[in-house]
């Protein structure tokens, strides 16, 4: 197991060097100056040159990309180019909105999927069976952005018992007005990406329902619930945290959407605001940021399919 962490922790870094590498590069070959956005349209050729003196932005890309990843390593994006504002701190601001969010949505996902998975699977011959799974099919045809916008239309503007959009200014400082900004997005997140979740889910407890190991459990004398608590739930469990684990880079990147629809100030919005303004050093820490949050998720749930599923460990 310790070598296994260890080959998997390299592969991480040298993939975050390759990332950071490709993010930089690709943000280099994007349109726009960010010096003739700061001078405006009045300014001469020596202001803007003056101005790209002044931001580094002169020196050879190397030099560039290696003070950029230098700092990243301390933990430090680099500033802002248009207010000279820290985009780690600005970073951190802003996940206090998303990384909630996030959390939330993928708790909505498996108090949903998991539950109905299990009962549509258990009662797959039965009306009841086959009716979650018809709703499950109809919830990943539904656009999370649909969704949102059904959400707001009767809970906001016709009964009026949640916001719409919009966070509190003060943050978790009032954490009863922040927890009624985020329900409709957890909703919204969670339901979509739960229906999916139902799917798998289900045939994996489908398939272990009709396992030769279940029948011996059953054949000794357990009940089917309580054989599938005891042998069946470990097994089936492998696939699902694995759709799991893809679940929660997509929710990383889906958030984008949401924070938009519900004018949450999250990493997201922060993100679309810094690539309108061309603010190159904010939108390269933020997309190394976001790319770097999704390998970690990967990370994560290789380890924890390893622990889940030993034969993964015989196959060694």
């Amino acid at each position: 197991m310790t070598l296994f962490v260890l080959r998997r922790a390299g592969l991480l870094v040298v993939s975050l060097l390759v990332a950071s590498l490709l993010v930089f590069v690709l943000l280099r070959l994007l349109p726009g100056d960010v010096a003739a956005t700061i001078g405006g349209i009045q300014a001469s050729p020596e202001q803007l040159a003056a101005i790209r003196a002044g931001l580094g932005l002169d020196r050879s890309l190397a030099v560039q990309y290696g003070d950029w990843l230098t700092g990243v390593l301390r933990g430090d994006f680099g500033r802002s180019q248009l207010n000279g504002t820290s985009v780690s701190a600005e970073l951190a601001a802003k996940l206090e909105v998303t990384a909630p969010l996030i959390a939330g949505a993928i708790a909505v996902a498996v108090a949903v999927a998991v539950p109905l998975g299990t009962w549509a699977a258990v009662r797959h011959r039965g009306w009841a069976g086959g009716g979650i799974s018809a709703l499950a099919q109809i919830g990943i045809a539904v656009p999370a952005l649909w969704l949102a916008l059904v959400l707001v239309l009767v809970f906001s503007v016709t009964l009026g018992w949640l916001p719409a959009q919009g966070f509190p200014v003060d943050g978790w400082a009032e954490p009863g007005a922040a927890l009624e900004s985020l329900v409709l997005p957890w909703i919204a997140l969670g339901l979509t990406e739960g229906a999916v979740l139902l799917r798998f889910v289900r045939s994996a407890v489908l398939g272990v329902l009709h396992s030769d190991y279940l029948r011996t459990a059953r054949a000794k004398g357990l009940t089917r619930t309580r054989a599938l608590l005891r042998h069946g739930f470990r097994n089936a469990a492998v696939p699902v945290v694995s759709v799991l684990g893809l679940q929660l880079a997509t929710l990383v990147v889906g958030t984008i959407v949401i924070e938009r629809v519900f004018t949450l100030p999250g990493v997201g919005s922060m993100l679309v605001t810094d690539v309108g303004n061309r603010d190159l050093v904010k939108v390269q820490g933020e997309v190394f940021a976001v790319v770097a949050a999704v390998m970690l998720i990967g990370f994560a749930v290789d380890l924890v399919h390893r622990i889940v599923d030993p034969r993964l460990q015989e196959a060694r």
